[in-house]
């Protein structure tokens, strides 16, 4: 398998330092990500590499490249490091004659010398190789000193679900992993899959949890806690809620034993199992206790910044934990980065009531609900995904929100969904397309913008690919 892995990657860095060598010859570069976890590492990357070889830069995020904010950036006259996008639309960079490099993961349009994408090597890019890692493959070919940003590199990954397929990073993601792990950034860890270990109450983290939903846990703060006296781990120390971290070993092994048992209990299929204890990655340099030391808090903070078109926020967190900006910002960023993600719990919270009030339909295949101008687009899809706890898990959701640029669509499966054949990436680019859009992402979690009034023929055909794809599967 090493052999295999290294075959394949001895061209792709091949073509990374001819990239590298590009961008390290110029003066000045543009720099333009997307607005995700990924988006924002992958530019912090590209940013701070930049940076370390001389070259002047600065960072433009972006929700996705039409042909205006393409033709806005061509009239810009500078050379751009696209990260995380522009794989996809490589004909309109090229019908406005954009001189650029891509580093991206998505799948591409076509293969060009500029562009490092692992699909041109054979490889997935939903799960094999992220769009931080892309980035970091060219940065770390700028300057063998990037490899510290390795670190960047595995939260983009887990921030794009790049680990969930199998509980754990795989293939050419675990090459940069591994480079973490031995630059001293990174920590591997075999532990419970859940989010909040760092700062949650456990009892929060269990309620919290959706994906796998557990039973008599998720959605219920009574049945967290009890969980936890049941099994005598007590969910308090004096007036302090718990956090994971602040379990013993013992209490730690014996929680995940009975959370296994329950899954059992209810018949889960083991690859559901398998996912809920795996690896979770630690960024030894930062502080215990903080949303920067858990690979997966770490990306849900740059994703609340994000979301609320504070993107600068959380690259000036990613830029901090490199020591690329002074502390004082830093610390100014952080502390905003959490306001935000506070807003953020209230306003997926909010987002849930609202879906209650709307209701959720059925279709043969899929299930949806259109919020209109009640939820946010870009926190649309995180409550779709968050809505598996109160209906079917046996259909993939999808979600309306009205956009300044159309109807935006957020796209959720569960894994088990995506085993059973369902792709997601291929159902929103093809319905979309159908309708006069543009869509895709990934197969567990995708997205489109459609025009206003098609939603309904975008649904029939969306239901239809589903079901296609099921009974293929």
């Amino acid at each position: 398998m090493k052999e295999k892995l290294r075959i394949k990657f001895e061209p792709m860095c091949k073509r990374a330092h001819f990239l590298a060598k590009t961008l390290k010859s110029r003066g000045e570069v543009l720099v333009v990500t997307h607005i995700d976890a990924d988006g924002i590492t992958s530019g912090a990357i590209a940013c701070q590499a930049l940076t370390n070889s001389g070259v002047e830069c600065e960072v433009t995020f972006v929700k996705q490249l039409d042909e205006e904010t393409i033709e806005k950036l061509a009239n810009s006259g500078k050379f751009i490091w696209f990260t995380d996008l522009g794989s996809g639309q490589v004909d309109l960079i090229e019908k406005h004659g954009i001189e650029c490099v891509i580093a991206d993961h998505h799948v591409p349009l076509k293969k060009v010398e500029y562009q490092l994408n692992p699909h041109d090597f054979g490889i997935d890019g939903s799960y094999e190789f992220g769009g931080a890692p892309a980035t970091y493959l060219v940065a770390r070919c700028m300057d063998i000193a990037n490899r510290k940003l390795s670190s960047l590199a595995i939260v983009g990954c887990v921030g794009d679900l790049q680990d969930s397929r199998h509980g754990k990073l795989l293939s050419f993601n675990r090459l940069i992993l591994g480079e973490g792990i031995r630059e001293g950034v990174i920590e591997r860890v075999q532990d419970l899959r859940l989010f909040g270990k760092q700062t949650r109450p456990v009892y929060r983290m269990f309620e919290f949890t959706f994906d796998p939903f557990l039973p008599g846990l998720s959605g219920s703060e009574e049945g967290s806690v009890k969980f936890m006296l049941s099994n005598n781990v007590p969910p308090k120390d004096g007036d302090l809620w718990r956090r994971w971290i602040d379990l013993s070993r013992e209490e730690r092994v014996r929680l995940t034993s009975a959370l296994v048992r329950l899954l059992m209990r209810c018949s889960y299929p083991l690859s559901t199992i398998e996912r809920l204890v795996g690896e979770t990655y630690i960024l030894k340099e930062q502080p215990e206790g903080t949303e920067l030391r858990d690979a997966m808090e770490f990306s849900t903070l740059l994703n609340a910044t994000a979301r609320y078109g504070h993107e600068r926020v959380g690259l000036e967190v990613c830029l901090g934990v490199c020591n690329g900006i002074p502390e004082s910002r830093f610390e100014r960023a952080f502390k905003r980065a959490r306001t935000l993600l506070q807003n953020h719990r209230r306003n997926l919270s909010e987002g849930i009531k609202t879906v209650d009030e709307i209701g959720i339909v059925e279709l043969e295949n899929v299930q949806y609900f259109h919020a209109g101008n009640a939820i946010m687009d870009t926190i649309v899809g995180i409550v779709a995904g968050m809505c598996f706890s109160k209906v079917s898990t046996d259909k993939p959701i999808i979600a309306f929100a009205n956009a300044d640029e159309g109807v935006k669509v957020s796209a959720r499966a569960t894994q088990r969904l995506v085993e059973l054949g369902v792709d997601l990436s291929e159902v929103m680019r093809v319905a979309a397309e159908k309708v006069g859009g543009r869509g895709g992402g990934h197969s567990v979690a995708a997205g489109a913008t459609i025009p206003e009034g098609t939603e309904k023929e975008f649904l029939r055909e969306v239901d239809r690919i589903v079901g296609l794809q099921l009974r293929r599967g």
